[in-house]
């Protein structure tokens, strides 16, 4: 199934990472590997402006030079747009590990000014984690910028610059940031509080607890807006930053989420309303989980106003301090209290508090969900990335809409309620698996921006109209979709709601007094036949039900004649008292709701049907192997014909020969087969020099027997060598050790079960996951229902091939830079 109101764009270029869009001016602006483009926001597949900013082959050629990577890392990466005024863009690329910055003339889209040095705002590597922002013509940049150099949070223009520090104590360790965001906490402020900048990442760990022991852990950082540095102490560093540790876990398994991978901040009506999302991930990459907390900012500020850890020995080992603070308290911000004081900028902080600053950059308190504990855990998913949407429902409560982005391109639709995330929908958007490197939400277009390494894609953040029933539209609980009577439809786009049904907190509620058709079906068999009824169940989150004359099937054992499975109901070898009316229902949040009925009769005067064609007698000479053996045969004994007719023609021609000349020069010979020594390492037969008969796979199949050779390995190349008088022995690699096992999943009957009378039924073979927490799980295509008969030795290899594509960055087939 394809995605409705799906657009998509695509270039030359790889990579698009980079994405800033403007409401106002409908434009979407997207930075790609050595490209930057202006899409319509409104329908991005219609035509685009582009500026080409590629590194020069000399720059290339230096950056090839350094031992980087000429398929990935030798290009211009572009890691920063945003706007710089209201006339100018920014943007920064790494430019083959020589960073640039330059100005983009919005109007005409063009670069505007000659690129100036960016290694102060953009780190060198196109994987290196990032973020930046400019706030009032302000630059702030948090990365790892040179290759030796430590991470860093800076200040870049206009004067004063200012960065972290790392002697005595060193701020940030190994440091990876994902986000950061600007909070106007000076709005409304009765202390005359400043603005605050924070900064999100994952860094190593300095602490020492009985509770956790993990080498990495998620942080937020915060730097004041206002602040300029130090007078002596701290001069040109910051006299603001603390650094808090960001907690997502399970409680009850003492379970930590201690890889921090996005952020989203979400405004409130106040700046103490602000939320902040975030995904976490776990440290081993070998097992694939996911979690989603939310934090509320007033619990980063009680961390913040807490008490600092201590490290007096300069070793690993930190401790809450318990000392005397300094006056004012090290690491706020100029307020109304401190220019009471006389102290109205930064340099004028006594150097005591800047000295604990220096040495006390670490808070003692942890900061904790809002929920105390995780809104979603994944065990199976990977998300990347992630976009948060605000609407009203129709009960009058404000609900958040998340969409993540997942590692193999799927993006996940969730609803917040009731301190967890129910999954609405699941949707493919790409077939080939590839990560989502950013996510973008627009209010006025109502669409999702994606962008991947093989372009951008646009989706309209809801769908209704896939939901064809009451029920359906109920159960999604999408916030975006309600039921008007006849259809699922967008609640936005009605003024009048007073006839919209919508349950958002329950899913279940609304469709009582509603009617929908129920499918009428007719079976007539004779006993003894195994009868299937089908019933396709549209949600993935409700459990068949059946019924017989309305009562309910119970046991579905063996010995009670029936057995079912997630797409139907089996009779086992009919019996008259069998008959009847059968309902299968779709069991979901409580609620029955009827699918299809089925009025099966059974009788034992049906006409039999013909009988079949009588078979050819079987026999064990045709089973797979011996018919691989007689090939093998065959072609052994072609071989040898050919070698005698090679054997004549060459006796023919020495008689010619020695007819025409007299004498005849095994030296000639050979030079004349040239193509003989290809074979010169290998075994071959005595008394067959140079002679190897062979059937080498030319992409016309692996078939049956083959193919499980293939599956399980296959020597020099691909060639089936046959040599006389010789077999080749085979010898299995050694396998790499198992994954770590997944959890176990409930079971599934299998799509072809065998049945005692020896009919083999197959059920539909694409088969939903009940337990998993989804929806509606789209398809963009049938291939499960295929059944892989044969496949080329190409298509094979390519398919291994692809499944090892799981990197950030995808560079171009057969490209380099040099």
């Amino acid at each position: 199934m394809s995605l409705q109101g799906c657009r998509r764009f695509q270039s030359s270029a790889v990579n698009y990472s980079s994405m800033l869009l403007e409401a106002d001016s409908e434009r979407l602006y997207v930075g790609a590997r050595g490209a930057v483009f202006a899409l319509n926001a409104s329908d991005i597949s219609s035509s685009a402006l582009t500026i080409e900013w590629e590194a020069s082959p000399e720059q290339k050629q230096q950056c090839l030079s350094k031992g980087k990577d000429n398929k990935t890392e030798c290009f211009n990466h572009i890691r920063f747009l945003q706007r710089f005024n209201s006339t100018h863009l920014y943007m920064c690329g790494t430019h083959a590990f020589r960073p640039l910055c330059a100005y983009i003339n919005e109007k005409n889209f063009v670069m505007s000014s000659q690129p100036e040095e960016g290694r102060d705002k953009c780190p060198y590597s196109p994987t290196t984690g990032y973020t930046g922002l400019i706030i009032d013509q302000q630059i702030y940049t948090a990365a790892q910028y040179e290759f030796r150099s430590f991470p860093d949070i800076r200040r870049n223009s206009p004067s004063p610059t200012l960065k972290t520090e790392d002697a005595p104590t060193r701020w940030l360790n190994e440091a990876d940031f994902v986000g950061s965001a600007l909070v106007k906490e000076s709005e409304g402020s009765s202390s005359g509080d400043d603005d605050k900048i924070y900064f999100f990442f994952t860094e190593r760990t300095e602490e020492q607890t009985a509770t956790y022991s993990h080498n990495r852990v998620a942080r937020v950082a915060r730097v004041c807006k206002g602040d300029r540095g130090g007078h002596l102490t701290l001069q040109k560093r910051w006299t603001s930053f603390l650094k808090a540790r960001l907690m997502c876990s399970l409680p009850e398994y003492n379970f930590h989420f201690n890889m921090l991978r996005s952020v989203f901040v979400v405004p409130g009506h106040t700046p103490q309303a602000t939320l902040f999302f975030g995904i976490f991930g776990l440290e081993w990459k070998s097992v694939k989980a996911s979690a989603v907390c939310r934090f509320s900012l007033s619990e980063v500020q009680e961390a913040f106003q807490g008490p600092y850890m201590e490290n007096q020995d300069s070793g690993s080992k930190w401790k809450e301090y318990t000392g005397k603070i300094p006056d004012p308290r090290p690491g706020t911000c100029i307020t109304d209290t401190l220019r009471a004081r006389g102290i109205n900028i930064s340099t004028s902080l006594p150097d005591d508090v800047l000295d604990f600053v220096r040495r006390h950059p670490l808070m003692s308190q942890q900061v904790q969900p809002l929920d105390k504990r995780p809104l979603l855990f994944r065990r199976t998913t990977d998300y990347t990335h992630m976009a948060v949407h605000m609407i009203q429902g129709l009960d009058g409560q404000t609900y958040h809409v998340l969409y993540m982005g997942t590692d193999e391109g799927w993006l996940h639709k969730a609803v917040q309620v009731d301190g967890h995330l129910h999954i609405i929908e699941e949707l493919q958007v790409f077939e080939e698996p590839q990560p989502v490197d950013s996510l973008l939400i627009s209010d006025k277009q109502m669409s999702v921006y994606i962008g991947s390494p093989s372009g951008v894609v646009q989706l309209p953040l809801s769908n209704c109209r896939r939901y064809t029933t009451c029920y359906d539209c109920i159960f999604a609980r999408d916030p975006h979709c309600a039921w008007n009577g006849a259809q699922c439809v967008e609640m936005m786009a009605h003024a009048d709601r007073s006839t919209l049904i919508q349950d958002i907190q329950h899913g279940s509620r609304g469709c009582e007094n509603t009617q929908d058709d129920v499918v009428q079906r007719s079976r007539s068999v004779r006993v003894g036949d195994d009868v299937l009824l089908q019933c396709e169940l549209s949600s993935n989150l409700a459990t068949p039900l059946w019924t017989q004359d309305d009562r309910e099937l119970q046991g579905y054992g063996l010995n009670s004649g029936f057995r079912t499975g997630t797409d139907g109901l089996l009779i086992i070898e009919a019996r008259q008292d069998q008959s009847g009316q059968y309902t299968c229902y779709a069991v979901e949040n409580d609620v029955r709701v009827a699918m299809v009925t089925y009025n099966v009769t059974i009788r034992v005067d049906l006409p039999l049907p013909p009988p079949p064609a009588p078979l050819l007698p079987t026999s064990d000479l045709l089973n797979p192997r011996n018919m691989e053996a007689m090939y093998l045969s065959l072609i052994t004994i072609l071989g040898g014909l050919c070698v005698v007719l090679t054997v004549v023609l060459i006796y023919v021609g020495f008689c010619l020969r020695v007819g025409h000349r007299g004498k005849y020069s095994l030296r000639a010979a050979a030079a004349a087969y040239p193509n003989s020594k290809r074979n010169r390492n290998r075994k071959h037969h005595r008394n067959s020099a140079h002679m190897e008969l062979k059937t080498i796979s030319n992409g016309n199949g692996i078939c049956n027997g083959i193919s499980k050779q293939y599956n399980g390995d296959i020597h020099d190349g691909g060639f089936l060598q046959i040599v006389p008088g010789e077999g080749h022995t085979s010898h299995n690699r050694e396998s790499p050790p198992p994954a770590p096992p997944l959890p176990p999943t409930p079971h599934l009957p299998s799509p072809e079960a065998d049945f005692p009378n020896g009919l083999s039924a197959t059920l539909p073979s694409v088969l939903r996951r009940m337990n998993g927490n989804s929806y509606v799980l789209l398809r963009q295509s049938d291939s499960d229902n295929s059944s892989p008969l044969c496949y080329s030795f190409a298509e094979e290899l390519n398919r291994i091939l692809e499944k090892r594509k799981h990197t950030q960055l995808l560079p171009r087939p057969d490209e380099s830079s040099v």
